[in-house]
C-alpha cells in the first residue's frame, strides 16, 4: 500500500506576501506531520511571483525546524542550476542538523524561463552532463576514501537518498539505469505517465541501496465538504496555470466561481490535460478519485500537492487526503 507524502511550492496566494507564503507552508508541514504524511517536498522554481520556494534548501531548513519526524526534501532541486558540490554541501549540512531526515530529488528542467535561467548559471547546455552531475553529487554523500581531494563538508557520510524527478521519458530511463527511486511529475505534466512508469519497472537495474524500483506518483487534491467547492478550490490553480502559459505570472490568484465556463476551448483542453491526474471534491470523490489512480498505477508513494488561495481550506483539503489514503490502505489490507 503507497505512503503518502506532501509536495509544497509555497504558493504566494494573491493578497498576501512570501512571508505569509513561508509561514503557512511551516504550518502545513506540522500539520502535515500530525496526519501521518512520509514526506514533505518542496521545489525550485525561479522568478514566479506566487512560488515562495525559489531558495528551496534554506526553506527546507526552516521547516525541518520547524518539525520533528517527517521527512524533508526537494521536489526537487533543478541540477544544471547548481554546481553539484555545493548541492552536496547544502543537503550534507541538513542532514547533519537533522539526521535520516532529508531527501533530495533531482530534476534536469531549469524551473523557470530561460533569462532566469541565464542568470542562474553560466552553462546554458549543462543539462547534456546531468547524468554525470547525479553520479558526482551521489559520490559526495559517500563516506571519504583514503587520500580523497574534494569533498563535501558538510556532506560526506551523510548518505543522503537521492530520487530522480521527471515529466518525460528520459528522466525513467536514467532513474532505471542508476537503481533509483523515480517521482513522475503527473500533477502537471501526465502526458507520458502510463510510458514512463512502464519503462522504468522493466527496465530497472537494481542497485544496492534500492534492489527494487520505487516510484512516486503526483497528484493534484482539491478537497472540500462538496464537490462544488473541491472545483470552486481548484480554480485558483487553474487561472495560475492559464496565466504561466500565457506568460503573465503572478501570485496564486483568489478562486473564482464557473471560470472554466467562461475559457476559450482551446485554454480549458489544455488545463484539461495538464491537470487530468487530480482528486477533486468531496470526501467521497476524492477517496474514489485516489483509489483510481492507486489502482491504475500502483505507486510505491503518493505525493499530493494542492495549490490553494484559502490556507485554512488547504490544510482541510490535506485532512480529507489523508482520510482518503488512509481508506484505500484498510480497504487494500482487507481485500
Amino acid at each position: 500500500m503507497p505512503a503518502f507524502s506532501v509536495l509544497d511550492l509555497s504558493p504566494v496566494p494573491d493578497g498576501l506576501t512570501a512571508a505569509d507564503a513561508l509561514k503557512n507552508s511551516g504550518e502545513l508541514a506540522r500539520h502535515a506531520e500530525e496526519l501521518g504524511y512520509r514526506r514533505f517536498w518542496m521545489a525550485e522554481h525561479h522568478n514566479m511571483p506566487g512560488i515562495a520556494s525559489a531558495a528551496t534548501a534554506v526553506a527546507l531548513a526552516f521547516i525541518a525546524g520547524q518539525t520533528k519526524s517527517i521527512r524533508v526534501g526537494a521536489g526537487g532541486i533543478m541540477l544544471p542550476n547548481h554546481a553539484p558540490l555545493v548541492v552536496a554541501e547544502q543537503f550534507g549540512t541538513l542532514a547533519t542538523l537533522y539526521p535520516d531526515r532529508i531527501d533530495l530529488g533531482l530534476g534536469r528542467a531549469p524551473g523557470t524561463d530561460m533569462m532566469t535561467a541565464r542568470a542562474l548559471r553560466r552553462n546554458l547546455e549543462a543539462g547534456d552532463s546531468f547524468p554525470q552531475d547525479v553520479l558526482e553529487l551521489m559520490l559526495y554523500f559517500e563516506p571519504a576514501s583514503e587520500g580523497q581531494k574534494l569533498r563535501a563538508i558538510p556532506g560526506e557520510g551523510t548518505n543522503v537518498p537521492v530520487f530522480i524527478l521527471g515529466s518525460s521519458l528520459y528522466g525513467a530511463q536514467l532513474a532505471a539505469h542508476l537503481g533509483l527511486p523515480y517521482a513522475f511529475a503527473s500533477h502537471f505534466a501526465p502526458q507520458a505517465l502510463d510510458q514512463a512508469v512502464e519503462i522504468y519497472r522493466t527496465t530497472y537495474r537494481p542497485s544496492e541501496r534500492h534492489p527494487q524500483p520505487f516510484f512516486i506518483l503526483a497528484a493534484n487534491v482539491f478537497a472540500a465538504a462538496t464537490d462544488a467547492e473541491g472545483a470552486y478550490l481548484k480554480s485558483s490553480m487553474e487561472q495560475a496555470f492559464v496565466n504561466l502559459r500565457t506568460g503573465t505570472p503572478g501570485k496564486l490568484p483568489r478562486p473564482r466561481e464557473g471560470y472554466l465556463e467562461g475559457l476559450e476551448p482551446a485554454a480549458r483542453s489544455m488545463l484539461d490535460q495538464a491537470l487530468a491526474v487530480s482528486a477533486v471534491g468531496s470526501p467521497e470523490k476524492v477517496h474514489r478519485d485516489l483509489a483510481a489512480l492507486v489502482e491504475r498505477y500502483r505507486p510505491d508513494e503518493m505525493i499530493l500537492t494542492g495549490q490553494i488561495h484559502d490556507h485554512a481550506a488547504r490544510l482541510k483539503s490535506f485532512t480529507i487526503a489523508a482520510d482518503a489514503m488512509r481508506r484505500i490502505a484498510e480497504a487494500r489490507r482487507a481485500a
